[in-house]
């Protein structure tokens, strides 16, 4: 049983309440304050940090590889992807504009992909033309063969840069982003998981792990990959990405962030360390879960792919291994929808939550 105090004040309803927050819910709730100031807004965040896969990442500032656009194309048709690219593209500019480059750690080292069949070659200058309209570019992705040696890469046939991407910190990107909820008046309740929810005809109540409820006009769902407790009928689909991280490497020569078959392999330097991450299309049935876990078989063979693509001849040990836990479907358009007449979803981002989420916050603001 709740106090007078508590439920006048934290428990007390609100106009929107978003569960989940991270980058989605964060950017959803800045999205809401800007287009309707006077609405209270809560954020409901189970764990006392967000967690999922907004402060599991790598860190990439990216809007897709050559051959995950190609890919994308093949499965969902280039109208959708380019729809997609137009999203993460516009995402990471408006990032650009909220924050300051060393409030974030965002730099423009330029995103690379290696490739060792030269099919996807054939298709450059036509994905490059589709390209042109969103980044202003003629030439958005350009091979760059000296850049291999430059790099120290082994295993590496071709080299593709496109110098719109790059890189950040995952966790000081967050903590700005709750730093301007904040500013805004929104309101957290950290370490509470929702535990059911009854929409009413006049409002939802939202039952939470204490044996408290809340109350709320609307409700938004921006839970990602642990959504199906809460929207059994939506397609998502746990995939985790392992992620090891090294020393610091006397002498590396990587700088940027590097993409590798379709994307299911991506890297980068932090400062003089590599981190490392991917691997899932390995072992696809055990990395479908929601276990904040790491396996030995993919970090050996992360481990292995260190020594032989990104540092062949170098001495290096591993210093941190984590996993993070994204949200897929049969295809990489994110669930944004109305559910009910109270409640919405902002969903599976397809792990490009840091370029998508600006720009889904938006489109949230615009539905409710």
């Amino acid at each position: 049983m709740n106090s007078i105090w508590e439920l006048e004040t934290f428990y007390r309803k609100r106009d929107i309440i978003i569960i989940g927050a991270g980058f989605s819910g964060l950017w959803t709730a800045i999205s809401i304050k800007e287009k309707y100031p006077e609405k209270s807004v809560l954020i409901i965040e189970r764990n006392t940090v967000p967690l999922g896969a907004s402060t599991r990442n790598a860190g990439f500032a990216c809007f897709g590889s050559l051959t995950e656009l190609i890919a994308d194309a093949e499965n969902m048709g280039w109208e959708k992807t380019l729809e997609l690219v137009r999203m993460r593209f516009d995402g990471l500019q408006k990032i650009s504009k909220y924050f300051k480059s060393d409030e974030i750690d965002f730099e423009r080292n330029g995103g690379y992909e290696i490739l060792n069949n030269e099919e996807p070659l054939k298709h450059l200058d036509a994905v490059n033309e589709k390209l042109q309209p969103i980044t202003g570019l003629h030439k958005t992705y350009e091979l760059k063969q000296d850049k291999i040696k430059d790099f120290g890469l082994g295993k590496s046939k071709f080299l593709i840069e496109n110098s719109c991407e790059g890189s950040l910190h995952s966790g000081k990107l967050l903590q700005k982003l709750i730093e301007k909820c904040q500013a805004m008046k929104v309101e957290f309740l950290f370490g509470t998981e929702v535990k059911n929810i009854d929409e009413r005809s006049d409002e939802v109540e939202i039952h939470l792990s204490e044996d408290s409820c809340i109350r709320s006009d609307t409700m938004i769902y921006c839970t990602n990959a642990f959504s199906s407790k809460f929207l059994e009928n939506e397609e998502i689909i746990p995939a985790r990405g392992q992620i090891l991280l090294t020393e610091p490497v006397e002498g590396l020569r990587l700088r940027g962030t590097f993409h590798y078959d379709e994307g299911f392999y991506y890297f980068r330097n932090l400062g003089n360390r590599v981190l490392l991450g991917g691997g899932r299309n390995q072992d696809f049935t055990t990395e479908e879960t929601t276990a904040f876990e790491t396996t030995e078989f993919l970090q050996n063979h992360l481990e292995n792919f260190l020594k032989e693509v990104i540092l062949p001849g170098y001495e290096f040990k591993i210093a941190l291994r984590w996993s993070g836990i994204m949200a897929m479907g049969s295809e990489k358009t994110p669930v944004v929808k109305q559910l009910s007449e109270r409640q919405f979803c902002a969903v599976r981002l397809s792990g490009m939550g840091v370029a998508l989420a600006p720009k889904i916050g938006e489109i949230m603001a615009d539905m409710i």
